[in-house]
């Protein structure tokens, strides 16, 4: 396994990291349903870790909190050994509190996934999603406040557009607080859109690019296209 810097931090991760958002329930009390129960989803990352694979990305949102869970329960004993990042941001129910950037929201969602993985601080705490009716400059202070009290130790984001991040670190620099180190786009052969303003943003900032759906949600793995042909097969045969 080949380990790069994260951004322009110290920091190490391995080139491949392993999502956890399919982990957990099929019926979550708020999230998208979980495909891998909890039994073969820690065999998952027991194997990635074997494998040299050091980070591990989740969010409080997955299945319910499920993931997260999951998570901590597979890494008990060896978490010093690996870099944990989960998010921050979906709505977690109908409240009008349950989501967003709020320094209300941040700091009470990071005690709650601090719980769930049992762990006493995340290394890289993200952003998942723009919250348009929060001034940048309170979420930021609060993810400053977080890793000042050692509870985060990075802050990145996801799902932000290049004019946002731009003014996230502008908002950062000025006001001298905690700046996001990387941001989480979707990214891959099947969707290139970032090539245009946030990958060039990132190189000229040395933000981080921690990618997700690599293969195109699986469009890129040929499943899709077998599918496809078996579909289609099936129908010419019952019209023949």
């Amino acid at each position: 396994m080949e380990y790069v810097h994260l951004g322009k931090t110290g920091l190490k991760i391995s080139q491949i990291g392993l999502g956890c958002w399919n982990f957990g329930s099929s019926n979550p009390p708020w999230g998208k349903p979980g495909k891998v129960e909890a039994s073969d989803a820690i065999e998952i990352i027991h194997q990635a870790i074997d494998k040299g694979i050091n980070f591990f990305d989740t969010a409080n949102r997955y299945t319910g909190g499920d993931a997260e869970e999951i998570l901590g329960k597979a890494i008990k004993g060896r978490r010093d050994e690996l870099i944990i990042a989960t998010k921050v941001h979906g709505p977690l129910g109908p409240g009008p509190n349950e989501s967003g950037q709020s320094r209300y929201h941040i700091m009470r969602e990071v005690e709650r996934s601090l719980r769930r993985m049992n762990v006493d601080y995340i290394d890289l705490y993200q952003a998942h999603g723009v919250d348009y009716n929060t001034p940048l400059e309170e979420s930021l202070r609060a993810y400053d406040d977080l890793i000042r009290q050692g509870k985060v130790r990075y802050i990145g984001c996801s799902n932000f557009p290049a004019w946002v991040l731009a003014k996230a670190l502008w908002v950062s620099d000025v006001n001298k607080i905690s700046s996001y180190v990387s941001v989480q786009p979707s990214y891959s052969l099947a969707n290139r859109s970032v090539e245009k303003e946030l990958q060039p943003l990132c190189v000229d900032q040395g933000i981080g690019m921690v990618l997700f759906s690599p293969m195109g949600g699986g469009i890129l793995t040929g499943n899709m296209k077998r599918l496809f042909l078996r579909i289609v097969g099936d129908r010419l045969n019952r019209l023949l």
